[in-house]
């Protein structure tokens, strides 16, 4: 992703995990950043950006979080 704001790629991220249902794994190979940075755009900095939103992505992040034992992964 280039010449993004953070803001907005905190939000893309959030869409993009919403949407797909995907891991932070899976999002950040599929923006190209690493997981790292995908963890702290949705979990803290989109808090202060769309509250509503943050709390749709954590539902999703903990849904992944109960299940990556069945997915065999436990770095997400």
């Amino acid at each position: 992703m280039k010449c993004v704001s953070i803001e907005e790629r905190a939000i893309n991220l959030a869409h993009y995990i919403i949407e797909t249902k995907d891991t932070v794994r899976g999002a950040a190979k599929k923006f190209g950043v690493s997981k790292s940075t995908v963890h702290k755009d949705v979990s803290e900095r989109l808090k202060h950006i769309n509250k509503a939103l943050a709390a749709e992505v954590r539902t999703i992040l903990d849904e992944n979080k109960a299940e990556r034992h069945i997915r065999g992964r436990y770095g997400d």
